[in-house]
């Protein structure tokens, strides 16, 4: 979003009142100011994390490492930064649903509209009537664009990034959704938050996978929502059974953070829950074709992994389901056209099933073409 004019200079509290107020009106729960140039070490921190490969196989993080460590590289003309944050607290403890095995959990942010199309809308307003107010040049931001929004947000003081990485705030604990306006004005910057995690590491103990090679350090090959969401090629042998019935992303590490006791419920209709998406059984969604899978997911960023990859998901958690009535589901995928889908069928049946699945391990294989579904053969002949 641009005007015609030039860089203004407007660091009152007249103006920084009024943002707040329109923000608020918004649906932000919570703003704040940060210079364009607060953050000097984030270039360096980055660096050392995509050289040490813990991005996994995203490679946009890597081709976009320029623009991404400095907000003036991907904006030259930026002066300041608003940073906003979207309460989406959930209404229970996600991790009750760990418990039951024949549901599917799926991540709280998940569980209803894609959060990016409200942020990034609500953005825009907020962006246009900046513009309007004083004539700034402004340029909106969610997280799919090449910003480092967490240590920004940490700098601009919304909160600070815990041990997990993420972004904790004293208000709303681990769960914000955030999104930023990079302008051209000089707005009075906000301070930095403090670290109030001390002792704790809750978060890291949480883990499933020990995707957390130290404290302030992820290592997204590891981490259940890579896996889950971003991971397009057979989940590796070693997380499955971690993986439990998490079958979109993972909250464990959010949620047990004890800075949530002071969490509230979103007040945006859009981030509370669908019924259906609550508590899904797993022996329902395992039976998806694309069009049941997209139709089910309509408007919920799950369906962006596709429908293999979701299903590859839900039958490693019906291979750790322990329920044997799910075996005939399981058999009807071992024909499916996907070999991720297959692969972990053949896993699946191998955990709930392991003489049925041994005996159809030689035929298998003398009509199986994919190596991958081929190796989860050959490891129960």
């Amino acid at each position: 979003m641009r005007t015609s004019t030039s860089d203004s200079k407007a660091g009152g509290r007249d103006l920084k009142a009024a943002l707040v107020a329109e923000a608020r009106e918004a649906g932000f729960d919570i703003i704040r100011v940060v210079r364009a140039d607060a953050v000097p070490e984030a270039p360096g921190r980055l660096r050392e994390w995509l050289a040490e490969g813990r991005h996994g196989s995203m490679g946009w993080m890597a081709e976009t490492e320029e623009r991404r460590a400095r907000p003036t590289t991907l904006w030259p003309d930026t002066r300041s930064i608003v940073v906003l944050g979207m309460n989406y607290g959930p209404d229970e403890n996600p991790l009750d649903l760990l418990e039951r095995r024949d549901r599917a959990a799926i991540s709280v942010y998940a569980r209803n509209r894609d959060y990016h199309d409200l942020v990034k809308s609500r953005l825009k307003r907020v962006a246009r009537w900046l513009v309007g107010a004083t004539g700034a040049d402004v340029k909106v931001f969610v997280d799919t664009a090449p910003v480092m929004e967490k240590p920004i947000a940490a700098a601009a003081g919304l909160g600070w990034q815990g041990k997990h990485t993420n972004l904790v705030s004293r208000e709303f604990g681990s769960w914000l959704f955030l999104g930023s306006i990079f302008t051209t004005l000089e707005i009075e910057p906000d301070e930095a938050h403090e670290d109030h995690c001390g002792a704790c590491r809750r978060c890291l103990d949480a883990c499933p996978t020990q995707a957390f090679p130290q404290p302030y350090q992820l290592d997204a090959r590891r981490c259940i929502s890579y896996l889950t969401i971003e991971h397009k090629g057979h989940i590796a042998l070693e997380f499955r059974k971690p993986m439990g019935n998490r079958i979109y992303g993972c909250d464990d590490c959010l949620a047990v953070c004890p800075w949530n006791k002071f969490a509230q419920q979103a007040r945006e209709s859009a981030f509370h829950a669908r019924e259906e998406l609550r508590a899904p059984l797993l022996a329902e969604l395992v039976a998806f074709d694309d069009a049941a899978f997209r139709a089910f997911f309509s408007g919920s960023p799950v369906k962006r992994v596709g429908r293999d990859r979701f299903i590859r998901n839900v039958l490693i958690a019906i291979g750790n389901s322990g329920e044997v009535a799910l075996v005939p589901l399981v058999l009807a995928r071992l024909g499916d056209g996907s070999p991720l889908v297959r692969a972990m069928a053949v896993w699946a049946l191998g955990e709930l099933a392991p003489g049925e699945a041994r005996n159809r391990a030689t035929d298998a294989l003398a009509h199986e073409d994919d190596e991958g579904v081929r190796e989860e053969w050959q490891r129960l002949s």
